[in-house]
Order: C-alpha cells, then sequence, then structure tokens
C-alpha cells in the first residue's frame, strides 16, 4: 500500500505531531509499506537530508493555542501539491490537523486516494473553527474516516464538526525509554534528588508554577534539583530572567535534547513534573516518563488525566497550584515505596501504547474506511488487510 503522510507543522521542528508522523512512518516501512511524508520546511535541503519527505512551503510563526505554530500560509501551494500527488498515487492520504493551514487542506482538495484525519489537538474553543466552519466544511466532507488522538480532542473537534471519530492515541517508543537498558548521566548521578521538566518555555506548559513551586520544595527536601529541558529559546525566555534573578543555583536550563538524551534525562529523574495549565490533547511526554518507569506529578486537566490516573501511575493536582505540585513532588521524594509503585505501573501502562501496536490500530482503520467507501477502495482493502 502507498501512504502520503501529510503534516501542517515544520518538519525539522521539534513537536508532538511531527513525532507521531515519523514513528508512523518507520512502522508503516517496517510492515513493507511504502510511505512518503508531505511537510512544510524551515530547512530549505530537507528532501537532500530525509529520504520519502517532501517539502512543500516554507514556515510562518503562528500563534496558536498559548504556543507557536510553525506552519506555511503560502496559498501557492498547488502546483506542487498536484505533480507529487500524480507520480505518487497514493492510496490512502493521511492528513494530522487536516484543518490547519494551508497544506492538508491543499492536499485534500486534489487527492483522489482514500482520506483520512488525524486531529491532534484540543482546547476550550476555537474562534478559527467557529467563524470558518463554513469554508472548511468542504475540506473536512472530503475525509473518508476521522481519527482523534484522545477522547479530549474528540470531545473538542465534535463541537464544531460532528462526524463519528475513532480515538487511536498517541504512541511512545518502550524500548527506548527502558531503564534496564539506558544509562544515567554521570553528572546527574550524585545521589540529589532531579525533578526533570520536559517541554516548550509556553505559558500553557506550566513551567513557571514549578518555578515558583521550587521554594516549597526546597524547605522540604534541601537537596532536590529541578532540570528543565525541552525546545525553545530558554535562553531568551521570562524564565530564565525569573531563575536568574531569584538566585535559583539548583535549577539547570539545558534546552532541546535528542532522542538519545531524553532517555537518559528520563532515566537521572527520580519524579517527572507535567504542570501544563490548558491546552493539552494527550500529553506524550507523561507516556514517555511512564515508560522510563518514571513517576509522574501532573495536573488534573482534560487529556493529560486519559494517560495518567491518580494514585496509580501518578499523582495528579490542581492547575496553576504551584503548593499542591510543591506537596505532591515532594511525597514522591519522601515516599519511595510509592514512587517505586507509581513507575512500576506506569512502566506497564506505557506498554499499551507502543507504537507497533499504535501503527496496527492505523492500519485497521484504513482498511475499514476502505471497506464503507468507494467499491474499488473496498475492492482494494483486502490487499491492504493482507500486507
Amino acid at each position: 500500500m502507498k501512504i502520503g503522510l501529510v503534516s501542517p507543522y515544520d518538519y525539522p521542528y521539534p513537536g508532538g505531531v511531527t513525532n507521531h508522523i515519523r514513528h508512523l512512518y518507520r512502522e508503516f516501512r517496517a510492515l513493507g509499506h511504502d510511505v512518503r511524508i508531505l511537510a512544510p520546511s524551515s530547512d530549505r535541503n530537507l528532501e537532500r537530508e530525509c529520504e520519502d519527505v517532501y517539502r512543500v512551503g516554507g514556515v510562518r510563526r503562528v500563534r496558536a493555542n498559548g504556543s507557536i505554530a510553525r506552519i506555511t500560509l503560502s496559498f501557492r501551494l498547488a502546483r506542487r501539491t498536484r505533480e507529487i500527488l500524480a507520480n505518487e498515487q497514493f492510496d490512502v492520504i493521511h492528513a494530522h490537523e487536516p484543518l490547519m493551514p494551508s497544506l492538508p487542506p491543499t492536499v485534500l482538495r486534489y487527492s483522489t486516494a482514500l482520506n483520512i484525519g488525524t486531529f491532534h489537538a484540543y482546547r476550550g474553543s476555537y474562534y478559527g473553527y467557529f467563524y470558518g466552519r463554513p469554508m472548511l466544511r468542504r475540506v473536512f466532507d472530503s475525509l473518508d474516516g476521522r481519527i482523534a488522538v484522545s477522547f479530549a480532542a474528540k470531545r473538542f473537534v465534535r463541537q464544531y464538526f460532528m462526524a463519528p471519530y475513532r480515538v487511536i492515541p498517541n504512541g511512545v517508543d518502550v524500548s527506548a525509554f527502558d531503564p534496564a537498558v539506558v544509562e544515567p548521566l554521570p553528572e546527574l548521578s550524585d545521589g540529589r534528588p532531579n525533578i526533570l521538566f520536559l517541554g516548550r518555555p509556553e505559558k500553557r506548559k506550566g513551567v513557571g508554577y514549578l518555578l515558583r513551586a521550587y521554594p516549597h520544595i526546597k524547605r522540604a527536601c534541601p537537596e532536590a534539583r529541578i532540570i528543565i529541558a525541552g525546545a525553545g529559546d530558554w535562553e531568551h525566555s521570562p524564565y530564565r530572567a525569573f531563575i536568574e534573578s531569584h538566585g535559583f543555583d539548583d535549577i539547570l536550563v539545558v534546552g532541546q535534547l535528542s532522542e538519545e538524551e531524553k532517555a537518559r534525562y528520563f532515566r537521572s529523574a527520580h519524579v517527572f513534573c507535567a504542570p501544563a495549565v490548558q491546552g493539552e490533547s494527550f500529553g506524550i511526554v507523561l507516556l514517555e516518563a511512564m515508560a522510563a518507569r518514571l513517576p509522574v506529578v501532573t495536573t488534573n486537566i482534560e487529556g493529560y488525566r486519559d494517560v495518567v490516573s491518580d494514585e496509580r501511575e501518578g499523582l495528579l493536582v490542581p492547575p496553576r497550584d504551584e503548593e499542591a505540585l510543591a506537596g505532591a513532588v515532594c511525597r514522591l521524594l519522601e515516599d519511595n515505596e510509592l514512587a517505586q509503585k507509581l513507575g512500576a505501573a506506569g512502566r506497564i501502562k506505557a506498554q499499551q501504547y507502543a507504537w507497533d501496536r499504535i501503527a496496527s490500530q492505523v492500519l485497521d482503520f484504513y482498511a475499514e474506511t476502505a471497506r464503507r467507501a468507494t467499491p474499488a477502495a473496498a475492492t482494494s482493502s483486502a490487499a491492504w488487510t493482507a500486507t
């Protein structure tokens, strides 16, 4: 089967949707499928550097959902898109965030393949969907099948576009975070308790509340150390200025990590803290921490509580509450038995989200959707299932 995976986001830049697409690509290829990726890119040499990736459009930075979306806003993608579709003759076009400008809608407009869309985002409401519904309806109706990565994401999109959705979650590379094989970092193996945050320097990720919780944590556990990692300009962020102005010498800001480095930081931590305040549809970082057998302290928000159950794989606290956050972190640092219990349960649960399982669910959905679609697609679905 020939599959085109379409992303609206800057392909070289780290992000949940991009990582999702990369893992689907690897799993599909391992199963013998022919796969291409279509995405905008800030790297003009992308096609030379990345096999099976088409660069379609440059990148603009746009504020969205408390974050910065790196997408293409070009309206001159039609010719390039038609050429790719004509040359590749895809059996399936799988567009991620299919209503996000402007590459996925353009691809769906010209696609004659089986069209699948995965909706990743969650927020309380979205004026773009509300006011853009008449224009976006044509794009939405071009989808033969629709996936949401969580029940939170499903509830969000169904406010504006009522239709059946299959919930197929994000996945995790369980083996990459296996604490039995990943080596901890020597510089963080000095006996001090390490609290890890991984995310971008954005308000909705809640790192400000972790910084304000830090004095409370230090009073209970003077040796505690916070490690802040993730993509973005931490050096010029207000969080860096806050750390320096308060003289927090035990907070390490390490910035963006490679996948290998990320696994080693998880392995070196004692508690993972994800204090996001809103806008999280799922929480891939939670799964990664759980795969690393790391107990989690996170906020009781939609998306996150679909992944972590309170007192089972981690501790849930109210968002925007630094005292509750500090209390939960200190509880795990002081109660090793509880921390071990939650970490072990998290590792077991993470295995349910292994990428090979997720990719199989997606392929099954392709075949099921094809059987409901045109006679031609239904005929070919037997071949997809057999592959």
